[in-house]
């Protein structure tokens, strides 16, 4: 019995766009309890074995507060669509479906929702992060641009 390595196919190629080394820059929404903050991250995005799931590390500053999130992004092929999962220096972890529609993506979680546009050919991402408050709505958490460097 011959066995055949998978390949990927169009649906993995379609997260190549992501894929490079990024800065991110931007500021968290002030809130009643804390004041806007400046965020500084380094974001890297690369391809895991086989280039079937993107790996995403960043290492960041929030105002005076360090943190960092591993995120892998793959096809569901039960699904037809992709999945995103985030694993962040305050011990969360989280799931969200990502929609990816041209230029468009849209993470949809729980309590967490980002739709980040791609523009001079995926160089650079603006992104804008919303959560669910207290009242079960949702508010702007964040807005980041991240540029490609590499």
């Amino acid at each position: 019995m011959e066995h055949h390595q998978p390949r990927p196919g169009p649906e993995h190629k379609v997260l190549e766009v992501i894929i490079g080394k990024r800065i991110n820059e931007g500021h968290t929404v002030a809130t009643e309890d804390a004041p806007s903050a400046r965020i500084l991250t380094s974001d890297v995005y690369e391809w895991s074995t086989g280039e079937f799931f993107g790996l995403h590390t960043a290492y960041s500053r929030a105002g005076r507060l360090p943190g960092g999130v591993v995120e892998i992004i793959g096809h569901d092929a039960a699904s037809g669509g992709y999945v995103s999962c985030f694993f962040d220096s305050r011990c969360n972890v989280s799931t969200h479906e990502l929609s990816i529609e041209g230029d468009t993506w849209t993470w949809q979680g729980e309590s967490t929702h980002c739709t980040a546009v791609f523009t001079d050919g995926g160089r650079t991402q603006t992104a804008h992060h919303e959560r669910l408050d207290e009242l079960g709505e949702w508010v702007l958490s964040m807005e980041v641009v991240l540029t490609k460097i590499v």
